[in-house]
């Protein structure tokens, strides 16, 4: 179907942060359309909501352990949804400006599994909690975004609606405190979790500070991953076992791929990113735009 070609082509097209938007918008589809069939054919179908929520009981998510991540990129709530997508496009942006986009899909998996992990202990050591619940919704990976970005720029002013210009550690002060004040609320899960990824999102912005990046294990863990699809894909009938038919080409011509090469416009563009944001704001492309004219200096 075009429609599906299309959203393909925007998806691979998109930067991780409209990718990571994208996957939630799709799984909200997705779940509301099984909730409109088990209204109007089978109510059973509501049960397929217990393979991606993640259980405050350990022992369910030993047996389901993908929850800890899949509730992150859950939501059955119009408003949520609605509410944690602009949350995670405004706050993905300023941080896109200052980091790669493979540490924000680090912290994104980092502040959930915070989250998740802060909610079990919670519920298997506090006696107040004696029920069992279910958890879903981007939040924690969120507010470890939000937390990461007001210590590491305090002082990164934002507008706020009737507000005006704020800086982004009195909006993480506040949302943190509203998290702490609302756990004997009826959502006392999810603000346990909220606080989880808000403690990634600190020791995130600390170590980063330090030059220390906590996300770059888990990134290199999911890169050799993917490597492993990939290099299956790359490689021609005429290719190399060791490497891929692209390189093998480039090797035997060079001047084929002159027209690829950077040229001093995005030499340029590249060192003013620097100079506004710094080093750590460049994406691999343009880190590789860099590398390259250094290499002919």
């Amino acid at each position: 179907m075009a429609i599906i070609n299309e959203l393909k082509q925007k998806y691979s097209a998109g930067s991780m942060l409209m990718r990571i938007i994208y996957i939630n918008i799709a799984v909200f589809v997705v779940l509301r359309l099984i909730g409109l069939c088990a209204v109007l054919f089978n109510p059973a179908l509501m049960g397929i909501l217990k393979w991606v929520e993640v259980s405050s009981n350990p022992w369910e998510v030993l047996r389901k352990p993908w929850t800890i991540l899949t509730y992150a990129f859950a939501h059955y709530d119009m408003l949520h949804i609605l509410f944690n997508m602009l949350w995670l496009y405004w706050l993905g942006r300023i941080f896109m400006e200052y980091f790669t986009s493979k540490q924000l899909a680090g912290l994104y998996v980092l502040g959930a599994l915070g989250g998740a992990a802060l909610y079990l202990l919670a519920y298997s050591t506090l006696p107040v909690f004696s029920t069992q619940a279910y958890m879903l919704g981007a939040s924690a990976s969120i507010i470890a975004i939000v937390v990461a970005m007001a210590v590491y720029n305090p002082d990164y002013k934002i507008g706020l609606l009737f507000i005006g210009d704020i800086s982004l550690k009195w909006v993480a002060l506040v949302t943190v405190m509203i998290d702490l004040f609302s756990v004997d609320s009826l959502n006392a899960g999810g603000h346990i979790a909220h606080i989880g990824g808000a403690i990634v999102g600190l020791v995130y912005a600390l170590m980063m500070r330090r030059g220390h990046d906590i996300t770059a294990p888990l990134n290199a863990v999911i890169d050799k991953v993917a490597s492993l699809f990939s290099r299956k894909e790359k490689r021609g009938p005429g290719a190399p076992i060791g490497g891929s038919a692209y390189r093998g080409k480039a090797a035997g011509n060079n001047n084929a791929n002159a027209s690829q090469r950077p040229s001093e416009t995005d030499l340029d563009r590249v060192l003013a990113k620097i100079k506004r944001s710094g080093y750590t704001a460049l994406t691999d492309e343009e880190r590789d735009i860099l590398f390259s004219f250094g290499k002919k200096k």
